[in-house]
């Protein structure tokens, strides 16, 4: 053990986890490996969190129950120093990393090669220079974007010429710098994946990062399922000494076994009902006012065959984003943002099985399709979800043998962590995109010294990357060394 009890009792471990999501097991791991010794606690029978697989709809299918695409994971500064593959996590790369399909039959298309795909999209110069400054730095992207911004960066120039461009809204950004449509369309479904109207400042930021991602490390499906990421991550937990115990529900701190410090991979909200009594009336009121956002509707198909896309280049691709024009993305999303249903949602498809043989029997596929709604939602979007794909996909309805739907209130009963439907740990429009949970140079820590929040809820936000729970647990190291 690193250290005792910060009030010189004993304790039974230097840390407990709260959360066996992909931010708890990674603060673990971290934890782990600096020698101190740590205790994970699930309330679900199988650890992951938002990144669980199962058999959703008939045998022998494999379905990603909420994560399924991962470019921040292959591209995570922390998860990459980790040996997963020798634990067996295997990343597949689709020949198309996405693909946007529009009503003339064509497609925008995103390739590893950035010179490709500005030719492909007709638009090899805007292409360029929406999208160059950020995969030519990638790694000085990544090491500053992704972790706490108010700390000073490992590289500044590079961080200042991001956030110039990444504080426009996304729609503005693409009329700027792209000329096609194939580019604007493209662009803006991947800046969607911030789950805002793409009017709003900031919002080109994820279209930035998961673009710029997608050509420095690609948009990968783990072999067998995303629930793989995870199998990985505990297994190099406990090759660290590390302890894991699911079917555990904790109401109060108090029913947790003693420890130096205790790290939340939980929603505020959680970490208020069961620490808040630990907590300061004023951080309690300021964690209170964290905004989630916009929740989601999914449906998970098994299919005969695979999609019947108009467009080829969708055949090919690992994730089809589906909603056609910008203009009409953007309505779409800017809908959600009112309160409101779309018509036409914009949806967000993958297909693992056109890389991975093992989500479907011989000859079978899976697809992965959610579109955003707003929080709370009982409404069973099917309906236009699947008048989407047929749009682009003409026969998809002729390939369905079975389908699985989840609205935003059975996702949040799933996991509380998603409150009201939200994937995303949190509204990440303005300020608090960047300023999660609160306004703090420390945002993992809480005003007791032994208590420290590592979900998706603290930045960088969301995504399978495991970055929210490295950060916190340098935090919670330091206090433990302190003893």
């Amino acid at each position: 053990m690193i250290a005792s009890s910060r009030t010189g009792g004993t304790t039974e471990h230097d840390a407990v986890v709260v959360g066996a999501g992909p931010n708890g097991l990674a603060a673990a791991v971290a934890l782990a490996g600096a020698g101190a010794s740590v205790l994970v606690v699930e309330q679900a029978d199988t650890p992951g969190g938002g990144c669980r697989s199962a058999a959703m709809t008939l045998p022998g299918f494999v379905h990603d129950v909420c994560s399924a695409v991962h470019p921040l994971a292959i591209a995570s500064p922390f998860l990459r120093t980790l040996p997963l593959a020798d634990h067996g996590l295997e990343w597949l790369q689709p020949e198309v990393v996405l693909a946007h399909p529009l009503d003339d039959g064509s497609a925008g298309v995103l390739l590893r090669d950035l010179r490709a795909t500005g030719e492909a999209l007709g638009d090899a110069t805007g292409w360029e220079r929406l999208m160059g400054p950020v995969v030519t730095r990638w790694d000085d992207v990544a090491a500053d974007v992704l972790g706490p911004v108010l700390r000073v960066p490992r590289h500044p120039l590079t961080l200042a010429r991001f956030g110039v461009r990444a504080l426009a809204p996304a729609t503005v950004a693409a009329r700027r710098l792209l000329r096609t449509e194939r580019g604007r369309a493209l662009f803006s479904g991947i800046a969607a994946h911030s789950v805002s109207p793409l009017g709003r400042p900031f919002t080109t930021a994820a279209g930035l990062v998961l673009g710029g991602a997608g050509h420095a490390a690609g948009w990968p499906v783990a072999r067998g399922g995303s629930q793989r990421i995870v199998d990985a991550l505990v297994t190099e937990l406990r090759r660290r000494g590390g302890a894991l115990e699911t079917g555990r529900s904790v109401s109060s701190i108090d029913e947790l076994p003693a420890a130096g410090v205790v790290l939340f991979d939980t929603a505020p909200r959680q970490l208020l009902s069961i620490a808040g009594s630990r907590l300061p009336e004023r951080y309690r009121r300021r964690l209170g006012r964290f905004r989630h956002g916009a929740g989601v509707f999914k449906v998970d198909y098994a299919l005969s065959g695979p999609v019947p896309w108009t467009a080829d280049a969708c055949r090919r691709a690992g994730t089809v984003h589906v909603g056609g024009t910008m203009a009409e993305v953007a309505h779409a999303e800017a809908e959600v943002g009112r309160g409101r249903h779309p018509e036409r949602p914009f949806v967000l498809a993958a297909q693992q099985s056109v890389v991975d043989p093992e989500r479907a029997p011989e000859g079978c596929h899976t697809l992965w399709a959610y579109c955003h709604v707003p929080s709370g939602s009982t409404v069973d979007m099917t309906a236009a979800v699947e008048a989407q794909l047929e749009r682009f996909a003409p026969g998809f309805a002729d390939v369905v043998l079975a389908r699985t739907t989840t609205t935003s209130t059975e996702l949040e009963a799933y996991n509380p962590n998603c409150v009201g439907g939200d994937i995303a740990g949190g509204a990440t429009d303005g300020l608090q995109l960047l300023l999660r949970p609160v306004a703090s140079a420390h945002p993992y820590r809480t005003p007791d010294p032994g208590i420290f929040l590592c979900s998706s809820s603290t930045p960088p936000g969301g995504g399978v990357h495991g970055m929210c729970g490295f950060w916190a647990a340098q935090d919670a190291l330091r206090v433990l060394r302190r003893g």
